[in-house]
Formats: C-alpha cells, sequence, structure tokens
C-alpha cells in the first residue's frame, strides 16, 4: 500500500490518507479481503502519529470500505457495485470540479478544456486498452 503525504497541501494527514486508500480500493489496487498494514506500521511508514492513522481506518470503517478482523487487522471490504460505481462517479467528479475551476481561472474556453480532456482520455484509454490485450 504506497501513500504519499504532503504535508504542505493545507489537507489534514488523516483525509489524505482516507482519499488515497478509498481511491486504491475503487481502482482494484486493493482488492477485497486485501489486508491493510496495521496502524502502527503504516504510522511509521508516514512517520505520522499513530492516531492519525487510527482516526482515518475508523471514517474508512464508518464508510464501509474496509472491515474490521477482531484480532487480525483491517480488510478492504467486499462493496456492492451500485455502490463501488456511485463512489467512483463522486471522487472522478470531484476532480473534474477541480480541473474545470482551474480551467476558468486560467481563462480556457470550455471547447479547448473538452478538447485536452478528450486527448488525455484518448491517450490513457488506449495504453489500458493495450496492456490488458498482451
Amino acid at each position: 500500500m504506497l501513500l504519499e503525504i504532503d504535508h504542505h497541501s493545507g489537507v489534514p494527514i488523516y483525509r489524505q490518507v482516507i482519499e488515497q486508500i478509498r481511491q486504491q480500493i475503487m481502482a482494484g489496487q486493493l482488492s477485497e479481503g486485501e489486508q491493510l498494514m496495521s496502524v502502527r506500521e503504516l504510522a511509521a511508514q508516514l512517520r505520522v502519529n499513530p492516531m492519525t492513522i487510527s482516526k482515518a481506518y475508523a471514517l474508512l470503517e464508518v464508510e464501509g470500505l474496509v472491515e474490521r478482523r477482531r484480532g487480525v487487522g483491517l480488510f478492504a471490504a467486499r462493496i456492492r457495485k451500485d455502490k463501488k460505481a456511485h463512489t467512483k462517479a463522486k471522487l472522478l467528479e470531484e476532480i473534474l470540479r477541480k480541473a474545470a475551476v482551474t480551467a476558468v481561472q486560467f481563462g480556457i474556453p470550455e471547447e479547448k478544456a473538452r478538447e485536452m480532456l478528450a486527448k488525455l482520455y484518448r491517450k490513457y484509454d488506449s495504453r489500458t486498452r493495450s496492456h490488458s490485450n498482451e
């Protein structure tokens, strides 16, 4: 489980941990039933207070993305397809919202922004398809 913390972003560390683990679960990088690092291990790896990781894990558990197995640890939970699709859509919408705000602030016309997104989408979609066909 690879996480990166930006101490200068202004986003609380526990939020960064939640967002990155959520994204890894939604992208399938953390698969159903896969064990997460222990609180102590992850806190040591990220060089943060264990309570920060504990808080993040607790909120992920409330969200239903991870499940605690008493005496064993925390695992990526099974997520219903409809919930997973909804969560993915929400995550993407947030990323696109930021991109749209940036485009407006930079004075980039909507059509140009659409063209840029379409070009990037085609670029990365073709890479995904070519790798899955190998």
